[in-house]
Protein backbone atom coordinates (compact mmCIF):
# COMPACT_ATOMS: atom_id res chain seq x y z
CA UNK A 1 0.00 0.00 0.00
CA UNK A 2 1.34 3.33 -0.79
CA UNK A 3 2.25 5.82 1.96
CA UNK A 4 0.05 8.81 2.70
CA UNK A 5 3.20 10.98 1.94
CA UNK A 6 3.96 9.56 -1.85
CA UNK A 7 5.34 11.43 -4.87
CA UNK A 8 1.51 12.80 -6.35
CA UNK A 9 0.47 13.53 -2.80
CA UNK A 10 -2.24 16.31 -3.40
CA UNK A 11 -1.69 16.56 -7.14
CA UNK A 12 -5.42 14.70 -8.61
CA UNK A 13 -4.74 15.33 -12.08
CA UNK A 14 -2.30 14.66 -14.79
CA UNK A 15 -1.09 17.97 -15.84
CA UNK A 16 -0.30 18.61 -12.47
CA UNK A 17 1.80 15.87 -11.88
CA UNK A 18 3.49 16.67 -14.78
CA UNK A 19 4.07 20.35 -14.01
CA UNK A 20 4.66 19.44 -10.04
CA UNK A 21 7.88 17.23 -11.11
CA UNK A 22 8.66 19.01 -14.19
CA UNK A 23 8.90 22.83 -12.81
CA UNK A 24 8.39 23.26 -9.51
CA UNK A 25 9.69 20.20 -7.20
CA UNK A 26 13.36 20.72 -7.41
CA UNK A 27 13.05 25.17 -7.37
CA UNK A 28 15.11 26.59 -4.54
CA UNK A 29 13.46 28.40 -1.44
CA UNK A 30 13.46 31.80 -0.96
CA UNK A 31 12.15 32.50 2.41
CA UNK A 32 11.26 36.30 2.81
CA UNK A 33 9.50 36.43 5.48
CA UNK A 34 9.94 34.06 8.81
CA UNK A 35 10.41 33.87 12.28
CA UNK A 36 13.03 32.42 13.04
CA UNK A 37 15.64 33.10 15.33
CA UNK A 38 18.87 34.22 13.42
CA UNK A 39 20.69 33.34 17.46
CA UNK A 40 20.04 29.58 16.88
CA UNK A 41 21.30 29.78 13.43
CA UNK A 42 24.30 31.77 14.15
CA UNK A 43 25.08 28.94 16.82
CA UNK A 44 23.84 26.40 14.53
CA UNK A 45 21.86 24.94 17.34
CA UNK A 46 21.78 21.05 17.89
CA UNK A 47 18.03 20.04 18.77
CA UNK A 48 18.12 17.60 21.46
CA UNK A 49 15.17 15.54 20.85
CA UNK A 50 12.43 15.52 18.55
CA UNK A 51 9.91 17.53 20.91
CA UNK A 52 12.58 20.11 21.57
CA UNK A 53 12.32 21.39 17.69
CA UNK A 54 8.91 20.15 16.88
CA UNK A 55 7.18 21.73 20.29
CA UNK A 56 8.97 24.27 21.19
CA UNK A 57 7.31 27.70 20.70
CA UNK A 58 4.68 25.74 17.70
CA UNK A 59 1.61 27.44 18.88
CA UNK A 60 0.13 25.66 16.26
CA UNK A 61 0.00 22.79 17.43
CA UNK A 62 -0.20 23.82 21.42
CA UNK A 63 -3.85 25.21 20.10
CA UNK A 64 -4.17 21.52 18.27
CA UNK A 65 -3.23 19.61 22.13
CA UNK A 66 -5.45 22.08 23.95
CA UNK A 67 -8.34 21.17 21.81
CA UNK A 68 -8.38 17.58 22.31
CA UNK A 69 -8.29 18.15 25.92
CA UNK A 70 -4.12 17.96 26.40
CA UNK A 71 -3.39 19.50 29.72
CA UNK A 72 -0.90 23.37 29.47
CA UNK A 73 2.26 21.29 31.06
CA UNK A 74 2.35 19.33 27.68
CA UNK A 75 2.24 22.28 25.58
CA UNK A 76 4.41 25.14 27.23
CA UNK A 77 4.62 23.39 30.98
CA UNK A 78 7.50 21.52 32.44
CA UNK A 79 6.45 17.86 31.29
CA UNK A 80 9.67 16.08 30.38
CA UNK A 81 10.26 16.37 26.43
CA UNK A 82 8.89 12.40 25.59
CA UNK A 83 5.83 13.18 27.96
CA UNK A 84 5.07 15.98 25.38
CA UNK A 85 5.73 14.28 22.35
CA UNK A 86 3.63 11.53 23.42
CA UNK A 87 0.71 14.38 23.93
CA UNK A 88 1.26 15.52 20.62
CA UNK A 89 1.24 11.68 19.12
CA UNK A 90 -2.20 10.87 20.84
CA UNK A 91 -3.70 14.32 19.07
CA UNK A 92 -2.28 14.04 15.44
CA UNK A 93 -5.14 11.48 14.67
CA UNK A 94 -7.38 13.55 15.89
CA UNK A 95 -6.28 16.86 13.34
CA UNK A 96 -7.02 14.68 10.30
CA UNK A 97 -8.46 17.08 8.01
CA UNK A 98 -6.60 19.63 9.04
CA UNK A 99 -3.36 21.22 7.50
CA UNK A 100 -1.47 19.95 10.82
CA UNK A 101 -1.88 16.63 10.03
CA UNK A 102 -0.51 16.99 6.49
CA UNK A 103 2.27 19.32 7.40
CA UNK A 104 3.19 16.58 10.40
CA UNK A 105 3.77 13.81 8.25
CA UNK A 106 5.38 15.71 5.27
CA UNK A 107 7.80 16.76 8.10
CA UNK A 108 8.61 13.38 9.50
CA UNK A 109 8.81 12.44 5.39
CA UNK A 110 11.13 15.32 4.34
CA UNK A 111 13.84 15.63 7.14
CA UNK A 112 14.02 12.24 8.51
CA UNK A 113 12.80 9.71 6.39
CA UNK A 114 9.93 8.70 8.47
CA UNK A 115 6.53 7.76 5.85
CA UNK A 116 4.69 5.84 9.09
CA UNK A 117 1.88 7.78 10.43
CA UNK A 118 2.15 9.18 13.95
CA UNK A 119 0.16 7.90 16.67
CA UNK A 120 0.36 6.40 20.40
CA UNK A 121 1.12 3.10 18.48
CA UNK A 122 4.27 4.80 16.52
CA UNK A 123 5.34 7.24 19.06
CA UNK A 124 8.17 6.22 20.72
CA UNK A 125 9.92 4.61 17.77
CA UNK A 126 9.59 7.66 16.08
CA UNK A 127 10.81 9.59 18.68
CA UNK A 128 13.83 7.76 19.13
CA UNK A 129 14.73 7.61 15.17
CA UNK A 130 14.66 11.42 14.58
CA UNK A 131 15.86 12.01 18.03
CA UNK A 132 18.82 9.97 16.78
CA UNK A 133 19.05 11.79 13.71
CA UNK A 134 18.87 15.46 15.47
CA UNK A 135 21.85 14.72 17.86
CA UNK A 136 24.27 14.20 14.09
CA UNK A 137 25.92 17.49 12.68
CA UNK A 138 23.72 16.12 9.54
CA UNK A 139 20.86 17.97 11.47
CA UNK A 140 21.98 20.62 13.20
CA UNK A 141 20.13 23.69 12.17
CA UNK A 142 21.80 25.17 9.19
CA UNK A 143 22.42 21.64 7.98
CA UNK A 144 18.31 21.42 7.85
CA UNK A 145 18.28 24.51 6.12
CA UNK A 146 20.54 23.32 3.29
CA UNK A 147 18.45 19.92 3.05
CA UNK A 148 15.50 22.12 2.21
CA UNK A 149 17.38 23.92 -0.65
CA UNK A 150 17.14 27.32 1.06
CA UNK A 151 18.46 30.36 -0.93
CA UNK A 152 17.18 33.13 0.83
CA UNK A 153 16.13 33.88 4.91
CA UNK A 154 14.35 36.94 5.90
CA UNK A 155 13.86 36.85 9.82
CA UNK A 156 11.81 39.75 11.44
CA UNK A 157 13.77 41.84 13.70
CA UNK A 158 12.84 44.91 16.40
CA UNK A 159 14.37 48.24 15.57
CA UNK A 160 16.45 47.95 18.24
CA UNK A 161 18.04 44.82 17.67
CA UNK A 162 22.14 44.81 17.42
CA UNK A 163 22.30 42.60 14.38
CA UNK A 164 24.92 40.61 15.60
CA UNK A 165 24.22 37.60 14.26
CA UNK A 166 23.21 38.39 11.08
CA UNK A 167 26.73 40.41 10.77
CA UNK A 168 28.37 36.46 11.76
CA UNK A 169 25.97 34.61 9.30
CA UNK A 170 27.13 37.30 6.85
CA UNK A 171 31.29 35.57 7.32
CA UNK A 172 30.73 31.94 8.14
CA UNK A 173 27.49 31.15 6.21
CA UNK A 174 26.75 30.49 2.57
CA UNK A 175 22.74 30.93 2.55
CA UNK A 176 21.97 34.67 2.91
CA UNK A 177 20.11 34.79 6.31
CA UNK A 178 19.00 38.80 6.16
CA UNK A 179 16.85 41.15 8.58
CA UNK A 180 13.68 42.44 8.04
CA UNK A 181 12.82 45.81 9.80
CA UNK A 182 9.41 45.00 12.18
CA UNK A 183 8.59 47.93 14.40
CA UNK A 184 5.44 47.31 15.42
CA UNK A 185 6.24 48.08 19.41
CA UNK A 186 6.41 52.13 18.43
CA UNK A 187 2.38 52.72 17.28
CA UNK A 188 1.60 50.66 20.03
CA UNK A 189 0.93 53.20 22.25
CA UNK A 190 -2.23 51.60 24.46
CA UNK A 191 -0.09 50.69 27.00
CA UNK A 192 2.03 54.12 28.18
CA UNK A 193 4.29 52.07 30.41
CA UNK A 194 5.72 49.91 27.61
CA UNK A 195 5.61 52.39 25.00
CA UNK A 196 8.37 54.69 27.26
CA UNK A 197 10.09 51.93 28.02
CA UNK A 198 10.62 50.98 24.24
CA UNK A 199 11.39 55.23 23.39
CA UNK A 200 13.93 55.23 25.81
CA UNK A 201 15.54 51.54 24.37
CA UNK A 202 15.14 53.34 20.48
CA UNK A 203 16.92 56.27 21.42
CA UNK A 204 19.59 54.74 23.17
CA UNK A 205 19.97 52.60 20.64
CA UNK A 206 19.89 55.35 17.70
CA UNK A 207 21.68 57.91 20.55
CA UNK A 208 18.91 60.23 20.29
CA UNK A 209 17.60 62.00 23.28
CA UNK A 210 13.74 60.89 22.05
CA UNK A 211 11.23 64.07 23.23
CA UNK A 212 9.28 65.12 20.11
CA UNK A 213 8.16 63.72 16.83
CA UNK A 214 11.29 65.25 15.00
CA UNK A 215 13.66 63.20 17.18
CA UNK A 216 11.06 60.16 17.34
CA UNK A 217 11.60 59.76 13.19
CA UNK A 218 15.41 60.98 13.57
CA UNK A 219 15.83 58.03 15.82
CA UNK A 220 14.14 55.62 13.43
CA UNK A 221 15.99 56.97 10.74
CA UNK A 222 18.88 55.79 11.76
CA UNK A 223 18.19 52.52 12.72
CA UNK A 224 16.60 51.82 9.52
CA UNK A 225 19.81 53.14 7.61
CA UNK A 226 21.87 50.98 9.82
CA UNK A 227 19.12 48.27 9.28
CA UNK A 228 19.78 48.61 5.41
CA UNK A 229 23.98 49.09 6.17
CA UNK A 230 23.50 45.10 7.48
CA UNK A 231 21.77 44.15 4.31
CA UNK A 232 17.62 44.55 5.58
CA UNK A 233 16.01 45.54 1.98
CA UNK A 234 12.14 44.86 3.37
CA UNK A 235 10.12 45.68 6.51
CA UNK A 236 7.04 44.35 7.73
CA UNK A 237 4.01 45.52 9.65
CA UNK A 238 1.57 43.18 12.19
CA UNK A 239 -1.28 45.88 12.43
CA UNK A 240 -4.51 44.41 13.31
CA UNK A 241 -5.55 47.36 10.53
CA UNK A 242 -4.45 50.12 8.41
CA UNK A 243 -4.98 53.51 9.97
CA UNK A 244 -5.40 56.81 8.83
CA UNK A 245 -6.65 60.71 9.85
CA UNK A 246 -5.62 64.04 8.98
CA UNK A 247 -3.00 65.56 11.42
CA UNK A 248 0.12 68.11 11.29
CA UNK A 249 3.20 67.65 13.50
CA UNK A 250 1.61 70.14 16.27
CA UNK A 251 -1.04 67.28 17.00
CA UNK A 252 1.67 64.56 17.08
CA UNK A 253 3.99 66.75 19.12
CA UNK A 254 1.01 67.18 21.32
CA UNK A 255 0.15 63.31 21.74
CA UNK A 256 3.71 62.20 22.55
CA UNK A 257 3.98 64.08 25.09
CA UNK A 258 0.62 63.24 26.84
CA UNK A 259 2.21 59.83 26.65
CA UNK A 260 5.41 60.78 28.09
CA UNK A 261 3.27 62.45 30.91
CA UNK A 262 1.93 58.89 30.86
CA UNK A 263 -2.18 60.79 30.53
CA UNK A 264 -4.47 58.89 28.68
CA UNK A 265 -5.00 59.23 24.31
CA UNK A 266 -8.06 59.00 22.94
CA UNK A 267 -9.19 57.14 19.85
CA UNK A 268 -8.66 59.96 17.82
CA UNK A 269 -5.19 60.81 18.84
CA UNK A 270 -4.36 56.86 18.58
CA UNK A 271 -5.56 57.00 14.90
CA UNK A 272 -3.36 60.10 14.10
CA UNK A 273 -0.51 59.10 15.78
CA UNK A 274 -0.54 55.38 13.87
CA UNK A 275 -0.89 57.01 10.52
CA UNK A 276 1.94 59.47 11.00
CA UNK A 277 4.24 56.83 12.41
CA UNK A 278 3.41 54.60 9.52
CA UNK A 279 3.41 57.31 6.97
CA UNK A 280 7.56 57.78 8.19
CA UNK A 281 8.41 54.24 7.90
CA UNK A 282 7.09 54.08 4.62
CA UNK A 283 8.79 57.17 3.46
CA UNK A 284 11.85 55.60 4.72
CA UNK A 285 10.81 52.43 2.97
CA UNK A 286 10.35 54.29 -0.49
CA UNK A 287 13.55 56.01 0.03
CA UNK A 288 15.63 52.88 0.37
CA UNK A 289 13.88 50.85 -2.12
CA UNK A 290 13.01 48.50 -0.04
CA UNK A 291 9.51 46.18 -0.16
CA UNK A 292 7.02 46.88 2.57
CA UNK A 293 4.50 44.02 3.59
CA UNK A 294 1.48 44.38 5.49
CA UNK A 295 -0.27 41.86 7.87
CA UNK A 296 -3.13 42.98 8.81
CA UNK A 297 -6.57 41.08 10.22
CA UNK A 298 -5.38 39.22 13.19
CA UNK A 299 -7.28 39.74 16.65
CA UNK A 300 -4.36 39.06 19.08
CA UNK A 301 -4.22 38.04 22.55
CA UNK A 302 -7.98 37.01 23.36
CA UNK A 303 -7.96 35.12 26.44
CA UNK A 304 -6.96 38.08 29.05
CA UNK A 305 -6.11 35.30 31.55
CA UNK A 306 -3.83 33.08 29.60
CA UNK A 307 -2.27 36.66 28.11
CA UNK A 308 -1.64 37.89 31.33
CA UNK A 309 -0.04 34.14 31.83
CA UNK A 310 2.10 33.49 29.05
CA UNK A 311 2.31 36.54 27.03
CA UNK A 312 1.95 37.05 23.21
CA UNK A 313 2.38 34.39 20.82
CA UNK A 314 1.57 31.73 22.81
CA UNK A 315 -1.78 30.03 20.66
CA UNK A 316 -4.68 33.07 21.70
CA UNK A 317 -4.96 34.94 18.77
CA UNK A 318 -7.64 34.63 15.96
CA UNK A 319 -9.41 36.17 12.58
CA UNK A 320 -10.14 39.69 12.82
CA UNK A 321 -13.51 41.98 11.40
CA UNK A 322 -13.00 42.69 8.05
CA UNK A 323 -10.17 45.50 7.01
CA UNK A 324 -11.71 49.31 6.85
CA UNK A 325 -11.00 49.91 2.91
CA UNK A 326 -11.46 53.29 3.24
CA UNK A 327 -9.15 53.58 5.42
CA UNK A 328 -6.11 51.32 3.44
CA UNK A 329 -7.22 53.22 0.74
CA UNK A 330 -6.37 56.95 2.02
CA UNK A 331 -2.88 55.79 3.68
CA UNK A 332 -1.86 53.97 0.45
CA UNK A 333 -3.22 56.78 -1.94
CA UNK A 334 -1.12 59.49 0.50
CA UNK A 335 2.00 58.03 -0.10
CA UNK A 336 1.16 57.39 -3.67
CA UNK A 337 0.09 61.55 -4.09
CA UNK A 338 4.00 62.14 -3.40
CA UNK A 339 5.36 59.08 -5.02
CA UNK A 340 6.88 58.06 -1.79
CA UNK A 341 4.88 54.44 -2.31
CA UNK A 342 7.72 51.85 -1.99
CA UNK A 343 6.51 48.54 -3.15
CA UNK A 344 4.29 47.06 -1.45
CA UNK A 345 2.72 43.55 -0.42
CA UNK A 346 -0.60 43.27 1.23
CA UNK A 347 -1.77 39.92 3.26
CA UNK A 348 -4.85 39.17 4.83
CA UNK A 349 -6.18 37.12 7.64
CA UNK A 350 -9.72 36.93 7.02
CA UNK A 351 -10.95 35.45 4.02
CA UNK A 352 -13.77 38.15 3.01
CA UNK A 353 -11.01 40.03 2.28
CA UNK A 354 -9.36 38.52 -0.45
CA UNK A 355 -10.80 40.22 -3.59
CA UNK A 356 -10.67 43.83 -0.77
CA UNK A 357 -7.00 43.22 -1.21
CA UNK A 358 -6.46 42.20 -4.81
CA UNK A 359 -8.57 45.03 -6.11
CA UNK A 360 -6.69 47.72 -3.42
CA UNK A 361 -3.55 46.49 -4.60
CA UNK A 362 -4.42 46.59 -8.59
CA UNK A 363 -4.94 50.69 -7.44
CA UNK A 364 -1.36 51.28 -7.09
CA UNK A 365 0.02 49.36 -9.86
CA UNK A 366 1.57 52.12 -11.97
CA UNK A 367 3.65 49.81 -15.06
CA UNK A 368 6.93 50.94 -12.92
CA UNK A 369 7.68 47.75 -12.38
CA UNK A 370 5.87 44.22 -12.97
CA UNK A 371 3.46 44.28 -9.68
CA UNK A 372 4.52 47.09 -7.66
CA UNK A 373 1.82 46.20 -4.91
CA UNK A 374 1.44 42.67 -4.85
CA UNK A 375 -1.31 40.31 -2.86
CA UNK A 376 0.85 38.16 -0.40
CA UNK A 377 0.59 34.36 0.29
CA UNK A 378 -2.50 33.05 2.18
CA UNK A 379 -1.22 33.47 5.96
CA UNK A 380 -1.60 32.24 9.35
CA UNK A 381 -5.04 30.29 9.74
CA UNK A 382 -5.22 30.30 5.53
CA UNK A 383 -2.37 28.59 5.14
CA UNK A 384 -3.89 25.83 4.44
CA UNK A 385 -5.52 23.65 1.38
CA UNK A 386 -8.79 25.49 1.26
CA UNK A 387 -7.51 28.68 2.08
CA UNK A 388 -4.69 28.85 -0.47
CA UNK A 389 -7.27 27.38 -2.87
CA UNK A 390 -9.50 30.17 -2.93
CA UNK A 391 -6.54 32.39 -2.36
CA UNK A 392 -5.30 31.14 -6.02
CA UNK A 393 -8.58 31.47 -7.48
CA UNK A 394 -9.57 34.85 -6.13
CA UNK A 395 -5.96 35.77 -7.44
CA UNK A 396 -6.89 34.30 -10.87
CA UNK A 397 -9.69 36.16 -11.54
CA UNK A 398 -8.80 39.11 -10.37
CA UNK A 399 -4.86 39.85 -10.35
CA UNK A 400 -2.19 38.10 -12.24
CA UNK A 401 -1.41 34.85 -10.77
CA UNK A 402 1.51 34.63 -13.36
CA UNK A 403 3.04 37.34 -11.34
CA UNK A 404 2.61 35.75 -7.93
CA UNK A 405 6.01 35.43 -5.60
CA UNK A 406 4.86 32.54 -3.47
CA UNK A 407 4.85 31.08 -0.05
CA UNK A 408 6.66 32.24 3.03
CA UNK A 409 6.48 29.92 6.45
CA UNK A 410 5.94 32.80 8.61
CA UNK A 411 7.08 29.97 11.04
CA UNK A 412 9.48 30.06 14.29
CA UNK A 413 9.91 26.32 13.18
CA UNK A 414 12.93 24.99 11.38
CA UNK A 415 10.69 22.00 10.59
CA UNK A 416 8.78 24.22 8.54
CA UNK A 417 9.82 24.42 5.48
CA UNK A 418 7.76 21.90 3.58
CA UNK A 419 4.81 24.26 3.97
CA UNK A 420 7.01 25.57 0.55
CA UNK A 421 6.02 22.09 -0.93
CA UNK A 422 2.42 21.90 0.26
CA UNK A 423 1.72 25.14 -1.25
CA UNK A 424 3.24 24.53 -4.91
CA UNK A 425 1.42 21.47 -4.67
CA UNK A 426 -1.50 22.93 -4.32
CA UNK A 427 -1.02 25.69 -6.63
CA UNK A 428 0.48 22.71 -9.59
CA UNK A 429 -2.82 21.04 -8.88
CA UNK A 430 -4.98 24.56 -9.51
CA UNK A 431 -3.35 24.98 -12.17
CA UNK A 432 -3.43 21.67 -13.84
CA UNK A 433 -7.30 21.37 -13.13
CA UNK A 434 -7.99 24.89 -15.26
CA UNK A 435 -5.71 23.40 -18.33
CA UNK A 436 -8.04 20.24 -18.11
CA UNK A 437 -11.15 22.17 -17.96
CA UNK A 438 -9.88 23.94 -20.76
CA UNK A 439 -9.70 27.50 -19.23
CA UNK A 440 -5.66 27.88 -19.56
CA UNK A 441 -3.99 26.75 -22.47
CA UNK A 442 -1.95 23.41 -22.40
CA UNK A 443 1.18 25.77 -23.51
CA UNK A 444 4.24 24.39 -22.11
CA UNK A 445 5.18 28.17 -22.51
CA UNK A 446 3.14 29.61 -20.53
CA UNK A 447 2.62 26.83 -17.95
CA UNK A 448 6.58 26.25 -17.32
CA UNK A 449 6.23 30.31 -16.74
CA UNK A 450 3.59 30.29 -14.01
CA UNK A 451 4.67 27.35 -12.37
CA UNK A 452 8.49 28.66 -12.29
CA UNK A 453 7.55 31.73 -11.40
CA UNK A 454 5.02 31.42 -8.34
CA UNK A 455 7.60 28.68 -6.95
CA UNK A 456 10.81 30.72 -6.87
CA UNK A 457 11.29 33.06 -10.30
CA UNK A 458 8.74 35.71 -9.31
CA UNK A 459 10.24 36.32 -5.44
CA UNK A 460 13.92 36.36 -6.92
CA UNK A 461 13.21 38.97 -9.42
CA UNK A 462 11.01 40.68 -7.14
CA UNK A 463 13.54 41.26 -4.19
CA UNK A 464 16.63 40.64 -5.60
CA UNK A 465 18.57 38.91 -3.43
Amino acid sequence: MASFINPDFLLTNKTAIRLYHEYSENQPIIDFHCHLSPQMIAANRQFDNLAEIWLEGDHYKWRAMRTNGVPEKFCTGNASSIEKFRKWAETVPYTAGNPLYHWTHLELARYFGIFDLLSPATADRIYNEATEKLRTKEFSTRSLIRKMNVEVICTTDDPIDSLEFHRKMKEDFEIKVLPTWRPDAIIRIENNTKWNEYVDKLGESANINIRNFNDLINALERRHSFFHENGCRQSDHGLDRFFYDRYDEADINRIISRMMDSKPISEDDTEKFKCAVMYELCRMNHRRGWTQQFHVGAMRNNNTRMFRLMGPDTGWDSIGAPQDALKMSRFLSMLDENDQLARTILYNLNPADNEVMITMAGNFNDGTVPVKVQYGAAWWFLDQKTGMEKHLRDLSAMGLLSRFIGMVTDSRSFMSYPRHEYFRRLACNFIGEEVEKGLIPNDESILKMMVEGISYKNAKNHFGF
